[in-house]
């Protein structure tokens, strides 16, 4: 063979490792950020999916929704339901050392019982968390908890290192370089920028994480990261406005995928605030709403039009219930009646409901409201809704399982941390009603429970249904097996580049 020859193919060789090299990194653009790395601290959508990625769970979610074994490799459930044994599987840290019982208490407990919990709701029952021996866990609670394995696989629960949270403190532990259990840890952090994740080399889950790189890159601007996707310098854009599916849908190389969420969008009416105190006149209001049309303005017929106060991606959804029909002549007899007509109203919203406010007002003002529309920031809007500050409003939420237990105490109960998000809707039935279903553990019973919490808080409107809306993620063509979970986790483990 002549040197001509051999360079050539030698040059063609380094190219090819080039390439299946750049195939090891996968580069995910989100308008959410991260901003720190404790997974007790915070309940941002940013922070949840890193999370994800760097602490497991004793259970996890399989591709059929259904819990498996994560970090404990069995578990038994007493049958009075106040103990959960969990037996440990052999699993490692980033760091090499092994993931204990001891560790898991540590962490449980953390998210249970510390002050600096953000999200401690669905721990709530938990008395105690205890290692009864370095490969054995057990955890004990003051009633029966029937979501509480599925919370188990919350974001929050993920399991850290107690010897190196010990070691090198809190701040330490997670300033920037934590100890992982999940499939990766962290390469490199450039707040405000991008998170670079590189595959655990200890993961427990022999032969994953499949990529070797994940770059979660912020991006606040949807055009910008919509021309990104569409020049293939991201692989997967984490959230296409509605406006942009079709355009990224029509572009080489890449589509949008409308994937499963437990989020819904709703109008939140202060049931301590004059005129929706009055049940006639938030009948009224949503009788002025042609939801349909409204869904199909907003999404562009890419969402489902609500039919509950419950998403319909959650157990126990009622399928049969409706909200009051539109009927905009009945919602002016409403105001007639209460000698109404003409009543101002002010709708405060953030600059990312424009549209939808500019058709909320069409349609109220149409049946006899005067609406003014209150532009706020997202800090604001949380500081006047946190004390009541507000007459009606519009936002949306999403549940972290689907198990309803924690969007009815989100949402619906009052006396359950956040005053029915924070509407200040009460109804005492409802509120021993989830109480009573969260301790049931029979789900034909629970079903029947939760049926009639969505009766009651449909029939009084605690808050006005509009839509479902699916996650709307473009992935690159080369990208297999991805997916964003309704608990906003991503299957990054299982996940797959082909080449181009």
């Amino acid at each position: 063979m002549t040197t001509d020859k051999i360079i050539p193919a030698a040059l063609a060789l380094m190219l090819s490792a080039t390439v299946l090299s750049a195939q090891d990194a996968i580069r995910i653009a989100s308008p959410n950020k991260v901003t720190v790395l404790d997974p007790i601290v915070s309940a941002a959508g940013g922070n949840i999916e890193a999370y994800g990625q760097l602490y497991a769970r004793l259970l996890r979610k399989g591709a059929d929704g259904a819990l498996e074994s994560g970090l404990a490799e069995s578990w038994e459930v007493s049958e009075d339901g106040l103990t959960y044994t969990f037996e440990m599987r052999d699993a490692k840290f980033s760091d090499g050392s092994p993931i204990t019982a001891e560790d898991a208490a540590f962490s449980l407990t953390r998210v249970a019982k510390d002050e600096k919990s953000a999200y401690p709701a669905g721990f709530a029952p938990i008395k105690e968390v205890t290692a009864v021996d370095e490969d054995t866990l057990q955890i004990t609670l003051e009633h029966a908890s029937a979501p509480m394995l599925s919370n188990l696989e919350i974001f929050n629960a993920g399991i850290v290192s107690k010897d190196d949270v010990e070691e090198r403190g809190e701040e330490g532990a997670f300033a920037s370089d934590p100890v992982a259990s999940g499939p990766y840890m962290v390469k490199e952090w450039k707040p405000n920028d991008r998170i670079t994740l590189t595959a655990n080399p200890h993961y427990w889950r022999e032969g994953l994480p499949k990529i070797q790189t994940v770059e979660l890159i912020e991006v606040s601007d949807d055009n910008a990261r919509a021309t990104m996707a569409m020049a293939g310098e991201i692989d997967v854009n984490r959230s296409v406005p509605w406006a942009q599916v079709e355009e990224v849908n029509n572009s080489d190389g890449v589509s949008v995928a409308l994937e499963p969420s437990t989020v819904l969008y709703l109008v939140l009416p202060n049931h301590d605030k004059a005129p929706f105190d009055n049940l006639n006149v938030r009948k009224a209001a949503a009788m002025a709403l042609d939801r349909a049309a409204i869904t199909d303005a907003v999404t562009l017929g890419n969402a489902e039009v609500a039919n509950s106060t419950f998403s319909n991606a959650l157990n126990f959804h009622d399928a049969s219930l409706q909200p009051p029909a539109y009927d905009p002549a009945a919602a002016r007899k409403l105001l007639e009646e209460e000698g109404l007509v003409g009543t101002e109203i002010t709708m405060m919203i953030t600059p990312t409901f424009e549209q939808l406010a500019t058709l909320l007002k069409a349609q109220w003002d149409a049946v006899g409201f005067k609406t003014t529309v209150e532009r706020v920031d997202a800090g604001l809007w949380w500081s006047n809704m946190a004390k009541g500050e507000y007459q009606v409003t519009v936002n949306w939420y999403y549940n972290e399982t689907e198990d309803p237990d924690l969007a009815v105490r989100w949402a619906l109960c009052d006396t359950c941390g956040s005053q029915s998000y924070y509407t200040n809707y009460h109804n005492e039935e409802l509120n021993k009603l989830t109480d009573e279903a969260l301790r049931e553990r029979d789900e034909t019973k629970r079903a029947a429970l939760y049926s009639k919490i969505q009766q009651i808080s449909l029939e009084e409107l605690a808050q006005i249904p509009l839509y479902y809306a699916p996650f709307s993620i473009a992935y690159a063509d080369r990208v297999k097996g991805l997916t964003l979970t309704p608990a906003l986790q991503w299957t990054l483990e299982d996940a797959e580049l082909t080449a181009k």
